[in-house]
């Protein structure tokens, strides 16, 4: 076995629409925009990750850049096949000179088909993995943020991150009840380039709105401590030439407004359909947001008004999926709730 183990190399995938991280050996060695730049003629990938992202929206004819992944779930096959195989190299960027066999524990949304578990697991294999298992984000969350899962208590998870929102009632080291909308991230950052086109009249990229949903972006009109305003360029649509206006955090919470509500209508629903006895333990712990919408400013109080209970930031709440997919695959053995 020793030998074996030798080579076998065991990593963790935290495979998100907008960014996927990786862990070896207890560290984030990958953390990169999930994103690939290739060549329209010969298909051939020109960049993955962070060069691909600054390739977005800045393209000529002869390069198209691809987001393979699309609401949590792999839109395609080939270029998700590239975009795995490229960050599994950038681990071991020239260290060794044989590729060991993996093995690899990656998270899916709760509310995935067979269909869509069967491309992730089909197009990891391509990309070189022996052995896979696959483990549902709400748990690898609860996992990552210290939860111990296995207790007979019920906890409350909210992932919110790139193209779905997992809600997810965690007890017994499975997933009692849930709820998965495809509202998130990318839906802010379409509702902000719509506003900003609408209210402004200018025409801005999908970069811009992730940037201004980053700088001043908020889920309550009033905060206490508001970020500064923000200065955005695009194309004005009556003119045609390039302009700059400052948006504040009121006008992007406005914006935001509608597939915020979206969202707490799918977490009431979530408590809704939750046994008594674990709504009783929620009443106690609270509410756990993670993934990267837990970010945006004052969305912890507006959940928390609307359902009444105490709500959880995750620390570091954009990692905290791929933790508890580092800590499931160290416990491969122990963990039930790894689908093999």
């Amino acid at each position: 076995m020793g030998l074996f183990n030798f080579f076998t190399q065991e990593i963790a995938i935290d495979l998100g629409t907008a960014n996927t991280l990786i862990i070896h050996n207890d560290k984030v060695v990958v953390d990169e925009p999930s994103i690939v730049a290739l060549d329209r003629q010969t298909n051939k990938v020109i960049a993955i990750g962070r060069q691909a992202m600054q390739m977005e929206g800045k393209t000529h004819e002869k390069i198209r850049t691809v987001r393979p992944l699309k609401d949590g779930v792999i839109a395609d096959f080939d270029a998700a096949e590239h975009m795995i195989r490229g960050m599994i190299k950038m681990i071991n960027k020239g260290k060794s000179w044989f590729f060991p066999s993996l093995r690899m524990v990656i998270c899916i949304p709760s509310g995935i088909t067979e269909v869509e578990k069967r491309a992730v697991r089909d197009s990891a294999e391509i990309a070189g993995a022996k052995e896979v298992y696959l483990i549902y984000e709400p748990m690898a969350a609860a996992v990552g943020i210290g939860i111990d899962v296995e207790e007979p208590m019920g906890n409350m998870i909210i992932d919110i991150g790139g193209g779905t929102t997992e809600i997810a009632v965690i007890a017994l080291s499975g997933i009692v009840c849930d709820q998965s909308i495809r509202v998130a991230g990318d839906n802010f950052d379409a509702d902000i380039v719509q506003y900003i086109r609408r209210q402004h009249n200018i025409m801005i990229g999908d970069r811009t709105a992730e940037k201004i949903k980053i700088e001043v972006g908020a889920a309550l009109p009033e905060l206490a401590d508001p970020p500064a305003d923000f200065a955005v360029q695009g194309r004005d649509l009556m003119t045609g030439v390039p302009k700059q206006i400052t948006v504040s955090y009121t006008e992007i919470a406005h914006c935001l407004d509608k597939s915020i509500s979206k969202i707490e209508e799918a977490i009431l629903k979530a408590l809704e359909i939750t046994p008594p006895e674990l709504s009783a333990d929620i009443y106690q712990t609270g509410i756990y947001l993670t993934g990267g919408g837990a970010l945006l400013r004052g969305l912890d109080k507006r959940v928390a008004a609307k359902t009444k209970l105490p709500v959880h930031v995750a620390e570091d709440p954009l990692r905290a999926v791929v933790r508890g997919t580092g800590t499931a695959l160290k416990n491969i053995g122990n963990f039930k709730f790894l689908m093999q």
